[in-house]
């Protein structure tokens, strides 16, 4: 590592005040002044004033007025690499007015004082570049004008050689920024304008938009709200151009620029009448990051070899408006999908009031306000009406056990996505995967600079390989929008009782999209460990029937053990009502359920299915083959515990009749398919419970899709292996895909004991998927299968080694979809 002396000889030698080679200057420092090296043609007294000429050892020349040995009064030094100062000295110093020509052509006139550039002065650097303004020890510092080579200007307070305070930036696209900067950047209060006309008034931080503004667009309209580092964040309203920002709205914004908190009226003329004051504080923009350099010599002490002792940056340090022109097309991309006011004779538009995460749009309320009377009251009417429907679970409120868990991990998620949205989509690299793909980020009550002040107590955050789950979304096709409008919004989530002996804590969305799970620690190990291996899986078979992770998360309170996490796709997730719900393994020890009564939300187990079901041949024949591609992925990854979940919508019984009066292709075994006017006039007729294929729908709009899907339509051979639909007549018409809204036919099972029972038969819809996937054979199951197979039939047990597992969960699986007779 060089030395600080060392790096000092190396910029006095580019400097030009040394010499290659040499340690020493071409002159003598002699008490802080520069004192001429004698020579043998100066006889003269020390104490003689007078006009001379000197040639040095190494090739400098001076002339001019000298007092004894030491400049003093008017002269010109000529260094030998070219550089010449011509103007005032004192006592050795560089003093008064003068010039400096650097052989690059660069130049400077005006003040110096003590050796230095000091006060005001004129600077032309290379390609045209030009600073009129204040200096202080050879950097730029009070009000100046600057002008860069790519045409862009700045008039403003300096600081130190950095622009610091209020100024006016205007770049040369036309693009122009009045306000207070630090460091070089936007930060502060300031507007900026586009050549296009937009423009936002508020608050910048490091060059991006953040906290309270106003943004304009020139033919649109306004949106008043809160950013968070350029990205809108929190609530805020739109208001269309031909209705303006209402009369009490526009009196709030006044009284918020009267306050400080956005930039003044007067700071739009501010940039044309700084020069009253050399205090700005002109240091948030983005210039100092891209000022490139010319170095001044700066001669402090000229005693004949004494120094230009420390390169100056006065030129600007280049793309000032690179990172502007991110948030520029982020924020004039959204006029184009708002239609003018013009365009509307009615000018009928409504104002809009909006909440975004981290650049999310994740609601959206149309305000209906009378502008004739202003203290008419504001109705609100919902973009979208859902109906309130009974949900399952238990709504988690204040006083809840799991209530600071929730708004841990609600916050968590928000922070997540918003951070990782903004960021261009790309394929997952080996370094995305793993311990070091994951960050930590503290969540204090009170908030930070990056996250928000909340209610729960601090807590840590953990998020494990976001990119890989961000892309595992959007590969089932997730908006992430819709992702933090059900896990994050304003309805609560619920807790739903655990079915399973893992003691894992369940959560719903509110919207019944998502499933949050917590996990133990050696699951998590699990999950990481297989996701390179997982994420290949699912997009290389997009019909997979396996567990759809969408994040993986932690939060670790500040008085508390720590909560590991999973959100996933929940499958039942559906407008139909699930009237049972299987967990099936394919073993039979402790496998039927234990409760008296039963109902929708009970999970019932191998021993209660009492039904076999029939699915069309070629849907039979897919779904095996899924399941057996998807078990060997699992066996690979000694992955064994895991279960068939399985939901079953009945409709009501029917028997297996034909209609003369349709005209229906009726296979054995086969739901009839309708042509599309045959359906509607089956629907008017018959009873709304029963089941019917139609021809995939030209109108996409009016097919219900499931939810996080993806993978091919199932096609049926009744239909010429055409796409089908299903239609529930009176309900809705459903996409089929393979384990979401599959139609079969089931039949019950008669026990041998049961002389009683009939043979019934049901059309059904069902849901499955397979679940539970993160349980590895280790140490701990081997001993536990070891132990069990002691006390009860080693065939009959869950805990199996992983071949055997998958074997049995096939051939039970088999079972339950048998081909048809």
């Amino acid at each position: 590592m060089a030395t600080p002396a060392a790096l000092l000889h190396d910029e006095l030698q580019d400097a030009g005040i040394l010499l290659p080679g040499t340690t020493q200057p071409p002159y003598n420092l002699h008490k802080g002044s520069l004192q001429l090296a004698q020579h043998s043609d100066a006889s003269q007294t020390n104490s003689d004033s007078r006009d001379g000429e000197f040639i040095l050892p190494n090739g400098d020349i001076y002339r001019g007025a000298l007092s004894g040995n030491t400049p003093h009064g008017s002269g010109c030094y000529i260094w030998s690499d070219g550089c010449v100062y011509e103007g005032d000295w004192r006592r050795g110093l560089r003093h008064g007015q003068g010039k400096t020509l650097w052989p690059t052509g660069a130049t400077y006139t005006g003040d110096y004082s003590g050796g230095y550039i000091y006060g005001q002065g004129t600077y032309t650097g290379l390609n045209n570049s030009t600073y009129k303004g204040g200096w202080k020890l050879n950097l730029k510092h009070g009000l100046g004008l600057q002008t860069y080579p790519n045409g862009d200007i700045f008039e403003g307070s300096w600081v130190h050689g950095e622009i610091q305070g209020h100024g006016t930036y205007t770049w040369a696209d036309g693009n122009t920024y009045v306000g207070t900067m630090k460091n070089g950047v936007m930060s502060g209060k300031g507007i900026l304008t586009w050549n296009n006309g937009d423009s936002f008034e508020g608050n910048w931080l490091d060059g991006v938009m953040h906290g309270y503004g106003v943004y304009t667009w020139k033919d649109s309209g306004y949106y008043v709200g809160t950013w968070t580092r350029g990205l809108k964040d929190g609530k805020g309203t739109f208001y269309p151009k031909c209705h303006g920002i209402p009369v009490p709205d526009e009196l709030y914004i006044d009284g918020l620029r009267k306050r400080g908190v956005l930039p003044g009226a007067e700071s739009q003329i501010h940039g044309s009448r700084i020069l009253h004051s050399a205090s700005f504080d002109m240091a948030d923009m983005m210039a100092s990051k891209n000022q490139d350099s010319v170095g001044i010599s700066s001669v402090r002490s000229l005693s004949f070899g004494k120094t230009r002792s420390r390169n100056v940056s006065l030129e600007r340090r280049w793309s000032l408006g690179a990172a502007i022109e991110k948030f520029i097309g982020c924020e004039t991309n959204e006029s184009s999908a708002i239609e003018s006011c013009e365009n509307k004779a009615d000018s009928n538009l409504p104002i809009l009031e909006r909440e975004y995460m981290q650049g999310v749009l994740i609601s959206e309320v149309v305000v209906d306000r009378s502008f004739s009377d202003p203290l008419k009251k504001v109705s609100r009417r919902p973009k979208k009406l859902v109906k309130d429907i009974k949900k399952p679970g238990q709504t988690i409120i204040k006083g809840h056990r799991s209530y600071d868990l929730m708004l841990s991990l609600q916050l968590g998620i928000r922070y997540t996505v918003g951070k990782i949205t903004p960021i261009q989509r790309r394929e997952v690299r080996a370094s995305d995967y793993g311990p070091r793909a994951s960050f930590w980020m503290n969540f204090p009550k009170n908030g930070s600079r990056l996250t928000p002040s909340h209610h729960a107590d601090n807590f840590k955050w953990k998020d494990y390989c976001p990119m890989v789950f961000r892309n595992l979304r959007e590969m089932f096709k997730i908006d992430a929008a819709d992702y933090m409008i059900s896990i994050c919004g304003s309805d609560a989530l619920r807790e739903l009782s655990s079915p399973g002996k893992s003691g894992s804590v369940f959560f719903l969305s509110q919207d019944d999209r998502f499933m949050i799970k917590t996990l133990r620690k050696s699951e998590v190990q699990v999950l990481l460990r297989m996701l390179p291996e997982y994420y290949y899986h699912v997009r290389t078979y997009e019909n997979t029937l396996i567990t759809k992770f969408f994040g993986l998360h932690r939060v670790k309170p500040s008085s508390g053990q720590k909560f590991r996490f999973v959100v996933m796709g929940n499958m039942f997730c559906t407008e139909l009502r699930i009237h049972r719900r299987f967990d099936l393994k394919g073993s039979s020890l402790g496998r039927s359920t234990d409760k008296v009564k039963i109902d929708e939300n009970t999970t019932l187990k191998d021993l209660d299915l009492n039904y076999s079901f029939y699915l069309e041949p070629s849907w039979r024949e897919t779904l095996l083959a899924q399941i057996e591609t998807d078990s060997k992925f699992l066996k690979y990854h000694a992955i064994m515990d895991y279960s068939l979940l399985l939901g079953v919508h009945f409709r009501a019984p029917q028997s297996l009749r034909t209609q003369a009066s349709f005209h229906q292709t009726i296979l054995p075994d086969r739901l009839a398919v309708l042509s599309e006017e045959d359906a509607l006039e089956a629907a008017a007729l018959n009873s709304p419970e029963g089941l019917v294929l139609v021809q995939r729908a030209s109108d996409q709009n009016d097919v219900v899709i499931g939810s996080h899907i993806r993978g091919a339509r199932l096609r049926s051979s009744s239909a010429s292996f055409e796409e089908v639909d299903l239609l529930l007549p009176g309900t809705a018409r459903l996409q089929i895909q393979l384990g979401v809204n599959m139609p079969a036919r089931a039949e019950q099972v008669v026990q041998d004991n049961d002389s009683e029972a009939n043979d019934q038969v049901y059309d059904v819809v069902l849901y499955l998927g397979i679940i539970d996937i993160l349980q590895e054979y280790n140490i701990r199951k081997k001993i536990e299968h070891a132990y069990k197979s002691i006390q009860y039939n080693s065939l009959s047990i869950s805990v199996v080694e992983p071949n055997f597992y998958s074997e049995r969960f096939l051939k039970f699986i088999q079972t339950i979809f048998p081909e048809n007779s």
